[in-house]
């Protein structure tokens, strides 16, 4: 138990180090450098404060790291639509076949990825805020689902669904929403509101509203079988 809270605390504190990665840096670089803007900060520190051995191996670094963290999301993205979706229709396939279609898949989201990189600037002059915005509209659903399927034996596969569609719906919208209005501006009342509203704040109105949907579907419909989660309610009832 001691060892499992230690864990826990360490992990937390990891969550401080980006502040000091990513945001203790910037503000160096701005009161060193006043002429540059956010997205620069990283470079001009690098070209500016670096003997000419250390910069390379920093760059050859942060290209690793990102052709890595690539690599990963691609190959992750290309599994799951592979084994979950190509896989689950056609279940006769075989170990080429499968291997293909997951090429196939790897290409159209590199092809995806680079389509998209055009509209980065348009909801955000500042990588670090797109970054940010982004995630507030993917996370809150999956935050909702985990943290009721952790501490509510009553929430069921259904109710997890249905908030995750809804969140994918809302969260989607938003994101489509803001890249028109910023090249466009829209009056469509409440979801114009929607769409200006600060996106940290429309995390903490899209994590409600999920987590809403979460608990009447899961109360509408059939309740979870007793001896199917009882493996992963155990270790939580025994902790406290």
């Amino acid at each position: 138990m001691n060892n499992a809270r230690s864990g826990t605390i360490f992990a937390g504190f990891l969550k401080i180090l980006p502040v000091f990665i990513l945001v203790l840096p910037g503000v160096i670089a701005i009161a060193l450098y006043p002429d540059i803007s956010g997205d620069q900060a990283y470079p001009a520190l690098v070209t500016r404060l670096l003997p000419a051995g250390l910069k390379g191996i920093v760059i050859a670094s942060l290209l690793a790291a990102l052709m890595s963290s690539l690599a990963s999301c691609f190959n992750s993205s290309s599994t799951l639509l592979t084994l979950d979706v190509y896989k689950k229709f056609h279940p006769e396939a075989s170990e080429r076949q499968i291997i293909t279609v997951g090429r196939i898949i790897t290409g159209i989201m590199v092809l995806l990825a680079l389509a998209w990189i055009p509209l980065i600037r348009v909801m955000s002059s500042q990588l670090y805020i797109y970054l940010q915005s982004v995630q507030a509209y993917i996370s809150p659903p999956i935050a909702a689902v985990f943290l009721f399927g952790v501490f509510w034996k009553r929430v069921n596969g259904t109710g997890a669904i249905a908030s995750m569609i809804t969140g994918l719906i809302l969260g989607g919208g938003r994101l489509v929403g803001e890249l028109i209005h910023k090249s466009s501006p829209i009056t469509l009342g409440f979801f114009t509101i929607l769409i200006e509203m600060n996106f940290l704040h429309f995390a903490i109105l899209l994590f409600v509203v999920c987590s809403a949907v979460l608990i009447i579907v899961s109360l509408m419909t059939v309740k979870p079988d007793e001896q199917r989660i009882a493996g992963l309610i155990r270790q939580l009832t025994n902790y406290h």
